[in-house]
């Protein structure tokens, strides 16, 4: 099968402490990883190599069969949510999105408000961000990662902020984008019923060292 995602030999040391220690890793096209682990072992480290947000100290890594910083640029078709993606207080979820769309100008409009329907909630509120609830901005941020149609999804933590019935909905919505897109997912998450409804595959990070825990389904 073919591979989104190989990593060989990733190490990344800062202040000579060693926070990535020797990372292998394969991930097949259309299927999902989970990585569990205690905050700090390396988790988000991880996924900021793997998107080129930070440059490791030695090791390789292949997004989509394209070696990431071999051009200095984020990898292509490849939605991403790591961190917060620092959006405008003051501007509707509509014109957040949609300004971020226009950095790479691939989509249009209507796939912006597409992207917002799709995780519940309505592009045609002219409401600030700023009053949304913290699951709202959660969800905000989950369409931002999908909003560019991507076949590789990388979600750190993806569940924070969501009540139960949110974490539903996007787990739902996470199963029918791998059923109907072929979606690749990468994931990370401190609860267990996430890891074991979405991931094929789950993966321990402990103290910067990566090992396969098995497969749970």
């Amino acid at each position: 099968m073919a591979e989104a995602l190989k990593i060989i030999n990733l190490c990344k040391t800062i202040n000579k402490r060693e926070i990535l220690k020797n990372i292998n890793l394969t991930v097949e096209k259309g299927t999902s990883v989970g990585i569990v682990g205690a905050n700090g072992s390396g988790k988000s480290m991880l996924f900021k190599s793997i998107v080129n947000l930070i440059t490791p100290t030695s090791g390789e890594v292949y997004v989509l069969n394209e070696r990431v910083g071999a051009k200095g640029s984020f990898p292509q078709n490849v939605g991403v949510l790591i961190e917060s993606p620092g959006f405008l207080p003051n501007l509707s979820s509509f014109d957040n999105l949609n300004l971020l769309a226009s950095i790479r100008n691939v989509i249009k409009k209507d796939d912006v408000k597409k992207a917002i329907s799709l995780v519940g909630l309505d592009p045609e509120d002219k409401r600030p961000i700023k009053k949304y609830s913290m699951g709202m901005k959660q969800r905000l941020n989950i369409a931002q990662a999908l909003m560019e149609k991507p076949q590789f999804l990388i979600l750190d933590e993806p569940m924070n902020g969501l009540d139960r019935q949110g974490v539903k909905d996007i787990h739902s919505l996470i199963k029918k984008l791998r059923e109907e897109e072929q979606l690749t997912v990468l994931m990370t998450s401190h609860h267990s019923e996430d890891i074991d409804a979405l991931c094929d595959k789950v993966y321990i990070m402990d103290n910067g060292i990566l090992s396969e825990q098995g497969e749970t389904s």
